[in-house]
């Protein structure tokens, strides 16, 4: 396989996975529906001293540590609500409008490989029509996906109708979405913002370590972590607002099926 197709089949591979972070977890939610798999906060929480004492202590011991124990939970509850207010803050200062479009630069560093794959090109986000991702260098081309249609080279295939929540929180500006699929970290600094996201899901986790998130105004930054060591960094730069889309970008989203 040439370095070119070597390229455009990881280039691939990382949009796919970058489609699928946030859909796969509400897909095994809402086929299984079990309580098991969408896990109990409080049993799924990492075990303190205090919830092990919990657990070994005798039944006349238990009293003072069950009040200890619900203090660490309130401590977790607290926390969280820190970071759903910062996500609040972050997500209000993001431009929300209709149409977003810029270039992206992509740097994927694979464990077999002593340099990475560097690709460049342009994307289009239209919240009525999709995505348009295009590759230009090193060689061309071209990804359009809507909320129930994928178009490669390859053909076009249907997709989960959640592919839609992708869009929104990442290029749309709805992160509250991503804490759906995520555990988030959010760190606030005025001028810039960054998100730490882990999986919640376990058949995530083996796939996914973290995902980073960065921004202004805008997603300036995203990195992918992936349980097996490669990383892939995605900056976006040039991002602009235009009222329309192109008569071009206009015939790329029509090459979609309705």
């Amino acid at each position: 396989m040439s370095d070119g197709l070597v390229l455009v089949h990881s280039c691939l591979k990382t949009l796919f996975l970058f489609f699928l972070l946030l859909w796969t977890p509400s897909i095994i939610t809402s086929a299984y529906g079990s309580h098991a798999l969408r896990g109990n906060p409080v049993r799924d929480a990492p075990a303190s001293r205090t919830a092990e004492r919990f657990r070994l202590h005798s039944h006349a011991e238990r009293g003072n540590d069950e009040f200890m124990f619900r203090e660490v939970i309130t401590d977790h509850i607290r926390s969280q609500r820190y970071s759903d207010d910062v996500l609040a803050q972050i997500t209000a200062r993001l431009a929300k409008t209709p149409i977003t479009q810029g270039d992206f630069h992509q740097q994927k560093q694979l464990k077999v490989l002593h340099k990475p794959l560097i690709s460049t090109g342009t994307f289009t986000y239209d919240k009525n029509k999709g995505v348009i991702w295009k590759t230009l260098t090193p060689v061309v081309s071209l990804l359009l996906v809507n909320e129930s249609k994928l178009l490669t080279g390859q053909g076009e295939q249907a997709v989960p109708a959640a592919f839609g929540k992708v869009f929104k929180a990442m290029l749309g500006g709805d992160l509250a979405a991503l804490t759906d699929g995520f555990s988030v970290t959010a760190i606030d600094q005025k001028t810039a913002w960054q998100l730490v996201l882990t999986p919640k899901d376990e058949m995530l986790k083996k796939v996914i370590s973290t995902l980073l998130l960065s921004g202004d105004t805008e997603l300036r930054e995203l990195e992918i972590r992936e349980a097996g060591g490669n990383i892939t960094r995605i900056t976006f730069d040039n991002i602009t607002h235009p009222a329309q889309l192109t008569d071009e970008q206009q015939a790329d989203f029509e090459r979609l099926s309705p």
